[in-house]
């Protein structure tokens, strides 16, 4: 292991901690990289280990419903009947063979969304920088920081630019620290005052900086207290707790249902023995063995198909309630925008004058001095830079690599720009002042570059440059430069401002404010084009009940020209900026929040004020955010989601769900998806407790009526596993129903809908009915285990047969309103198979206590059988005459 973590780095000049980790300025080599690596092991922290086979056992037995079914299968061999308990045990093994199977797959598929999801880091190795995953930094590494990352291992500081770095994980302190790389520090200092060091997990709020990695893994700060950053996610979800909740309820239920079983007994005096194998059917029909388990797999297939359509489901919470959004808010950039900012047009002082912008590839084709002074203020006042692993990638903000795609097109090299006038003094960008600037030596001169938005930038400047060079600038001049941006602005382009000034030294003072008495240079206009599925998915959304709003921090009117070309800004909607939301009290912003679908011109902590005014006015709300400053919103919002290729590393963490293509498209799938795994569940549970409000009440009967057993225990166990698990499982896999978008969003928390509930009992009361008079017509006919063979062949064939109109509640069984779902086919085939296996095959028949059918009476279970599924149908067509009458 690596003690590097013991000295004491905050003490040590740059050049003492260089040599002290036996590594430079350029980095180390890859192969260097590897070794430490494979000495001293992955930066990541211990977390908790997963759960083993055994304590996955004990959990699957101890649960309630499982420990009656223990109980009864031990009472059945006591009293040797050894077919009941064989088959109670097989199920017993089966739903703990599932449980453990399912569990398993979900360590796998979070640890494979941990790894999806890892964040990386910017580090400089063969003297050349390279993202990497921050898993692989080693001690020595040098790490590059900016704005939003979060802080990948713990670092000394050798250079930094106004950083500010928020550490209340490990100082509790809630105001971000402000680091100086060049301050030194006594050896005994206090954690939270060492100002040239950054810890894992702190968060960059402001500036930038270089550090060399000093620890990683358990040797770090935070590994001292891994305990609270184990972040092992809870798998469990509402859904399951409420399933378990239905679970512990039928089984009281059980309970008593068993007691009053006997009470009826022993006032009919009926022996013992028999009436005990009787109160153990009523308890085994009463517990859905097959719910738990079908649930759970139907969540977890819903979110592997999230997972292939680039939606990462990181809290499962989130697949619930995504099903029940009714507002999206979208950020503009890469989302609803491809996020390939490209720069088509610029202008300059003649430009302007003339009202009309140029072609970018005209500009590079004339070069004239004053194109190229706003090519290099583009270049040099720019904190991205290319990919030297991926040609033609961009590492940073795409804004600012549109601009560095435009000037390499005007002949400028990026690198040999940086090191002919390298960067000595800069003033971050951030949302508040809408601008950044920064200071080169060009040409024997001290140089400062300042780029922003042009009605942030124009009060700032004096002086404006032209052919002849820089002269006062006129208030036609300011009038003529608003004009053309906003007729670019109307465009849908982004529009950045760029300006200049000469100073006389380097600003040794951080807060000296050098952006006034500013030389205009000129501006650059730059889109972001529209995805083109995305102004399908905003109106598949409004179908659905859905709104959607677009939050971005561009020009009013820019924000509305892409909100009409897709379709979120319509007739009645309002606009608001940020200036107007800080104008509006709580109440009124609760009133605003109803008809706006853009907010232009919003900082990232406008975002909360929305979030939260939606969700007072009822809304269930997702965001989408990928900065660090949009993090509290993420974690107000119902559903937060964080972009995947913009995101920063704080993003995700606050995020219930990522989007590894920070596409809308991607959010209103997860939608779709969320519902359909909502309704498939729903089916499930209609479909298996109709199956035990059947069981219940036909042995309940038999037994007041003092009739002989028309089922058996074995028989309902055999029902239970063979006949309804399967199709249960098929149904859960149902795919979407085509007009699952154009119902309102389903409300969370309403899983036994009404409509539902009395579906189950008018079910459940209809095939117990069948199921009796088959017994009736068996026992009449011919004998009592005749009746309890038809008995048990119309429960079974009826549970079979409703699994396919249980696809849908209003729709017949005969129109394909969903897709194909083979599994269902597939499972009917099969339980059929097992059913053939039980009544034909001879030891089997005596084991299960069944007897061979005759034609005719084979004719009887199947018009039954089949009488329960017209039930449903004619059940449907009372609804759909209903629904027609009233929409006439």
């Amino acid at each position: 292991m690596d003690n590097h973590r013991q000295e004491p780095w905050h003490a040590l000049p740059a050049k003492d901690v260089f040599a002290g980790l036996q590594t430079s300025e350029e980095g180390l080599s890859d192969a260097e990289a590897a070794e430490r690596l494979r000495k001293n092991g992955r930066n990541v922290l211990r977390s908790k280990p997963p759960r083993s086979i055994a304590q996955m056992l004990w959990s699957q037995i101890t649960d309630p419903m499982v420990l009656i079914l223990i109980g009864a299968a031990i009472f059945s061999a006591v009293l040797r009947e050894w077919t009941e308990a064989g088959v109670i045990f097989t199920i017993v093994v089966l739903n703990a063979l599932i449980g453990i199977v399912q569990e398993k797959k979900a360590q796998s598929s979070l640890e494979a969304l941990k790894n999806m999801s890892a964040p990386t880091a910017r580090v400089l190795r063969e003297d050349e920088e390279s993202i990497v995953p921050a898993s692989e930094l080693v001690t020595g590494d040098i790490v590059f920081l900016s704005d939003g990352d979060m802080v990948p291992a713990d670092l000394r500081l050798i250079d930094s630019a106004n950083l500010k770095v928020q550490e209340a994980s490990l100082t509790g302190e809630s105001v971000p620290s402000e680091k100086d790389a060049d301050a030194l520090f006594p050896e005994r200092c206090a954690l939270g005052d060492r100002g040239n060091m950054a810890y894992t997990s702190s968060i960059v709020t402001y500036g930038r900086a270089t550090g060399v990695v000093v620890a990683t893994g358990m040797n770090t700060e935070v590994g001292n207290i891994a305990g609270m950053l184990d972040s092992q996610d809870e798998t469990d979800t509402p859904l399951k707790r409420k399933l378990g909740a239905v679970g512990k309820t039928l089984t009281i239920i059980g309970v008593i249902v068993c007691v009053l079983i006997f009470a009826i007994g022993a006032v009919y005096h009926r022996p013992l023995i028999p009436q005990f194998l009787v109160a153990i059917s009523l308890a085994i029909s009463i517990i859905p063995e097959g719910l738990p388990a079908t649930a759970t797999i139907v969540m977890a297939l819903g979110v592997q198909r999230m997972a292939k359509r680039n939606a990462l489901i990181r809290k499962l919470p989130a697949v619930e309630t995504l099903g029940s959004a009714t507002v999206i808010c979208s950020d503009k950039t890469g989302t609803l925008t491809l996020n390939q900012m490209t720069v088509t047009q610029v202008a300059v002082n003649g430009d302007f004058e003339a009202g009309q912008a140029v072609l970018a590839g005209a500009a590079a084709e004339a070069h004239p001095e004053v194109y190229r002074e706003l090519m290099v203020a583009a270049d040099l006042c720019n904190d991205a830079s290319f990919d030297p692993d991926q040609e033609g990638a961009i590492i940073g903000d795409p804004t600012e690599g549109a601009l560095l795609y435009m000037t390499r097109a005007f002949g400028l090299d990026h690198d040999n720009m940086e090191a002919a006038y390298p960067r000595v003094f800069e003033n971050p960008f951030d949302s508040d002042r809408k601008r950044m600037t920064t200071v080169h030596p060009v040409g024997g001169q001290l140089t400062a570059y300042t780029k922003g938005a042009v009605d942030e930038l124009l009060p700032l400047c004096s002086r404006m440059l032209t052919e002849q060079g820089a002269r006062p600038m006129t208030e036609t001049d300011r009038k003529n430069i608003q004009r053309l941006c906003l007729e670019l602005s109307e465009k849908a382009l982004r529009v950045l401002g760029f300006a200049t000034r000469q100073l006389e030294e380097i600003p040794e003072d951080d807060e000296k404010n050098i952006e006034h008495d500013l030389t205009f240079i000129g501006v650059v206009g730059m889109i972001d084009p529209p995805r083109k599925e995305v102004a399908e998915s905003v109106r598949t959304c409004r179908k659905a009940g859905i709104r959607t709003v677009m939050i971005t921090g561009d020009h009013k009117v820019t924000a509305i020209a892409i909100a009409r070309e897709l379709d979120i800004f319509q007739e009645g909607n309002t606009v608001l900026t940020g200036d107007e939301l800080e104008c509006l009290s709580e109440r009124e912003l609760e009133e605003a929040v109803k008809t706006t679908t853009v907010y232009a011109r919003v900082s990232p902590a406008d975002k909360l004020r929305i979030i939260k005014a939606l969700k007072r006015g009822g809304e269930v709300a997702a965001m989408t955010g990928d900065g660090v400053n949009d993090s509290p919103a993420l974690k107000a919002a119902d559903i937060g989601v964080a972009m995947g290729v913009t995101g920063t590393d704080v993003a995700k963490e606050a995020a219930d769900m990522i989007l590894l293509d920070d596409s809308f498209t991607t959010i209103a799938y997860a939608i779709k998806e969320g519902r359909r795994v909502y309704r498939n569940i729903q089916k499930v549970i209609q479909f298996l407790l109709a199956g035990n409000i059947a069981e219940i009440l036909t042995l309940f009967v038999a037994t007041v009526f003092n009739w002989d057993a028309p089922l058996l225990a074995v028989h309902i166990l055999w029902v239970n596993l063979a006949t309804a698990t399967l199709p249960a499982l098929a149904l859960g896999v149902d795919p979407a129903s085509k007009n699952i978008m154009s119902h309102p969003p389903v409300k969370s928390g309403t899983l036994f809908e009404r409509d539902l509930i009395f579906r189950v009992i008018r079910q459940g009361v209809f095939v117990a009915a069948m199921t009796l008079v088959a017994y009736w017509i068996g026992f009449e006919t011919d004998s009592h285990i005749t009746g309890q063979t038809m008995a048990f062949c119309v429960l079974a064939l009826s549970q079979m047969l409703r699994a396919f109109n249980q696809r849908s509640n209003t729709e017949p069984v005969w129109v394909r309103a969903e897709g194909a779902n083979p599994w269902l086919i597939l499972s009917f085939a099969v339980s059929a198979a097992l059913m053939a296996c039980i009544l034909f095959i001879p030891p089997l028949q005596a084991a299960f206590k069944v007897t061979l059918l005759s034609g005719s009476q084979w004719l009887t279970v199947l018009g039954l059988s089949l009488l329960s599924v017209v039930q449903v149908e004619v059940v449907k067509w009372i609804k759909r005459m209903r629904g027609s009458k009233a929409s006439r």
